[in-house]
């Protein structure tokens, strides 16, 4: 049975790190801050503000026990993550290879990137999925209460901010969106398996590539990355 006080502190500092992305980003107050500070002022003061929760989130996460367990995990579980993450740091990084207006500071490219290119014909947030996913084989992997909220968390604001920043950018983007949504899908696959896009290989051997050679290397340090080995 699980002991939730062992990881009060982590279910706060989780809370801390969804509301602060979810309840102000993607809200009037976004708009509302803005408006009285400026934008450059409020986007430094929320970069440090997501920097401290997300440090707050990781310290609490090292410092809670461990042995809380939803279930207990298994080498075959464990070995769903060296199955899956290959394809969650090809969404990672090769979603930085092409144009996107979903990218911060790419907005004014939605006139011109049409269906996308390589991973955006898959998903217009390849980035926001790899988390979802880098999230959910790491909690099936450990099965303790302590990496299902901390994951959890941070598959959570990745799995909502997608559909959030399509609501803002429709918003602010109007028609050009409009057909670059019509295009594009958010859920991996669905514009493809729609006949909106089509899955282009050629596109997509950098991506695998860049994405292949990250995973080794974070393969060999992961001990270095997390403190636990892998091997």
């Amino acid at each position: 049975m699980v002991n939730w006080a062992n990881v009060e502190e982590l279910i706060l500092a989780g809370a801390l790190f969804l509301i602060t992305h979810l309840g102000i980003s993607s809200t009037p107050l976004r708009r509302f801050f803005v408006r009285s500070i400026g934008e450059r002022p409020y986007l430094g003061l929320y970069s440090i503000l997501a920097v401290v929760t997300l440090v707050y989130l990781i310290i609490t996460y090292n410092h809670t026990s461990h042995v809380e367990f939803l279930w207990q995990p298994t080498p075959a579980l464990r070995a769903i993550a060296f199955v899956v993450m290959p394809i969650a740091f090809t969404f990672a990084l090769g979603g930085f290879l092409v144009r996107n207006p979903t990218a911060v500071g790419q907005e004014a490219q939605v006139k011109n990137v049409g269906q996308g290119a390589g991973l955006v014909r898959i998903t217009r947030h390849p980035f926001q999925w790899s988390v979802v996913v880098w999230a959910i084989v790491h909690t099936i992997a450990n099965g303790d209460a302590a990496s299902a909220i901390f994951f959890g968390s941070l598959g959570i604001l990745s799995l909502l901010g997608s559909f959030l920043i399509d609501v803002k950018k429709a918003r602010t983007m109007g028609a050009d969106w409009a057909a670059f949504a019509r295009a594009t899908s958010n859920v991996p696959f669905l514009a493809i398996l729609s006949s909106r896009n089509q899955l282009v290989m050629r596109e997509l051997y950098a991506p695998i590539g860049v994405g292949l050679a990250v995973y080794v290397l974070v393969l060999w340090g992961h001990r270095y990355i997390s403190g636990v080995a892998l091997f």
